[in-house]
């Protein structure tokens, strides 16, 4: 069963400043705030949601290809991918246009300062669902914003399942169109802060809007996740990172997880878990893209994490 992954394909630069932003950022000047950080590291990236999560997706086994527009300046991503393996013929190019930029500055409290340029992405609604035979889930993650409400409306006109991903896009929308992608959607995937945007939004608890899906997850970063099903609270341990280097792509290294096991079959308590333990991989590695291991390797690190098998 392949994944069709909606959302955005980019270039991310990404910065470090070994400070803590705090430090340098005066509460009562916020008003006339104009700062300077000296960030000596500096990379450039392979990024955006819907490459990250196709990419994890192919690590562990699985099969999920990019639903995205990019620009003219996309070719060394188009070869990057290509020597992955991953399935590019739902990309479009976008003629006259830059693929998505993210600019991203972390501090050693692991806060983030970012800067989007969203060039082609914001014809992402000229790229729609095709339905295949060989599609059997989809993903709607942060994207143009007429693309991800044409995508989840395609997806579900054609009994396409999807995984509801609004990340750094929800601002984007009113409590109506979240309530509209809500019912649409199959599952919702959020970290802490989304869902807290999300209930205030919507006017509805978490508990509530878990009652219009299957499932809704909930990521904490340290301190493991929540997923809201069939009325329980299933808690997920988190699984301990061998290092803590860039959290950049850590969220969509779990949400790969929660597609593998929806591939799979695996019950929430496992699929969490595999969630789980891909965004501490991730977070061990700078970037989004250049962490590495092959299934055996997943399957005897998740036996130390958990304490139980994969399979």
């Amino acid at each position: 069963m392949n994944a069709l992954i909606s959302g955005s394909l980019a270039f991310d630069t990404i910065m470090v400043f070994p400070e803590r932003f705090r430090d340098h950022i005066l509460p009562e000047k916020v008003h006339m705030l104009n700062v300077s950080f000296l960030v000596p590291e500096l990379r450039r990236e392979f990024g955006g949601c819907a490459g990250n999560i196709a990419y994890n997706l192919r690590l562990l086994g699985g099969q999920g290809r990019p639903l995205g527009t990019v620009g003219e300046d996309f070719g060394p991503y188009r070869n990057w991918l290509e020597r992955c393996g991953i399935d590019q013929r739902d990309i479009l190019a976008i003629e006259g246009s830059y693929t998505a930029q993210a600019y991203i500055t972390t501090d050693l409290d692991d806060n983030q300062i970012t800067a989007f340029h969203p060039g082609a992405m914001n014809h992402a609604h000229e790229n729609p669902v095709r339905p295949a035979s060989d599609i059997g889930l989809g993903v709607v993650a942060p994207n143009g914003r007429e693309g991800m409400l044409s995508h989840a409306r395609q997806f579900a006109e054609a009994g396409i399942p999807f995984l509801f991903d609004p990340g750094q896009g929800l601002p984007m929308f009113n409590g109506g169109d979240l309530m509209a992608f809500i019912d649409q959607a199959n599952w919702v995937a959020v970290n802490e802060y989304e869902a807290a945007l999300l209930e205030e939004r919507t006017g509805h608890t978490l508990e509530r809007l878990a009652g219009r899906v299957e499932a809704l997850i909930v990521t904490r970063g340290a301190q493991g996740s929540s997923i809201y099903a069939r009325g329980t609270e299933i808690a997920i341990p988190p699984a301990k990172p061998e290092a803590v280097r860039d959290p950049t792509g850590c969220g969509d290294a779990y949400r790969a997880g929660l597609l593998f096991g929806l591939q799979r079959g695996l019950d929430w308590a496992l699929t969490g878990r595999v969630a789980s333990l891909m965004g501490a991989i991730k977070v061990a590695h700078p970037g989004t893209q250049n962490h590495r291991f092959d299934f055996a390797e997943f399957d005897t690190r998740f036996r130390d994490a958990f304490g139980i098998a994969l399979d």
